[in-house]
């Protein structure tokens, strides 16, 4: 029997709920909500923040931390986001949002929040599709990428080119800061808790609004294991979203 003394050196965040993962074997929602709960815990925001969902898997946020969500209209976060900061300053909002839901029917919205410099922080999730609803060609959809409606594969001329998110936030001048990180391997997803905190920093500092564009997997719409699903991200993904601060205050 070992004499040496058991040191835990690792436990949940403590807004994170105990539940049953109802998440796809390989899907990153998981662990981005535990970088997030990290983020609540470190800043100690349990109390004051305000989760304000959009359509997609991520839906079921509330699900998973403890604290108070609001679910908004599809797209319609930022703008939801706006109106409980601006009648609660004091409060913390993020919103958690999808490539479909941001990049597609929300372009407005976070466009212009962003532009107004709306003291919000955003959390995006970029999987290259439509997971929820059944793995249509989303604004981020690669070029030559099958989904169900382009089952020969994207191509620029009629489907158009993917929308790079956190650069196009970038060039606004009401956004504080704007990054693109992943999670398929420990050390990007160290670097992706970094740009988290930096981004909840930002908002508690009041410099105006922040969004983390997360590259995050989807193993059933792409038809991959969730093994080759980090092959694919690291292949393909990588290249065309290239991880990086691209705008820091």
């Amino acid at each position: 029997m070992s004499t040496v003394a058991e040191k835990q050196v690792f436990s949940p965040p403590s807004c994170l709920k105990e539940n049953i993962y109802h998440f796809c074997p390989g899907c990153h929602h998981g662990l981005i909500h535990r970088l997030v709960a990290e983020a609540i815990d470190f800043y100690g925001l349990a109390g004051a923040a305000v989760g304000v969902i959009g359509v997609g898997c991520g839906v079921f946020l509330y699900n998973y931390l403890a604290v108070d969500c609001c679910e908004a209209p599809h797209g319609r976060a930022p703008a939801v986001a706006t109106g409980l900061k601006r009648v609660n300053p004091g409060a913390f909002i993020f919103t958690y949002q999808g490539d479909g839901d941001l990049a597609a029917i929300g372009t407005a919205e976070v466009i212009h929040a962003a532009a107004r410099g709306e003291n919000i922080t955003v959390i995006f999730i970029n999987n290259s599709i439509y997971g929820m609803t059944g793995g249509q060609m989303a604004p981020t959809t690669l070029p030559g990428q099958r989904t169900t409606t382009t089952p020969a594969g994207r191509k620029a001329p009629g489907d158009g080119y993917p929308v790079h998110v956190a650069e196009l936030i970038a060039t606004l001048p009401g956004s504080a800061y704007a990054a693109r990180v992943s999670c398929h391997t420990p050390a990007h997803i160290r670097k992706a808790r970094q740009a988290v905190r930096r981004a909840f920093t930002a908002q508690l500092e009041k410099k105006g609004f922040a969004l983390v564009e997360f590259l995050s997997a989807c193993p059933t719409n792409w038809g991959l294991t969730p093994e080759a699903s980090l092959e694919r991200i690291e292949r393909e993904m990588i290249p065309a979203y290239p991880p990086g601060i691209f705008k820091d205050f």
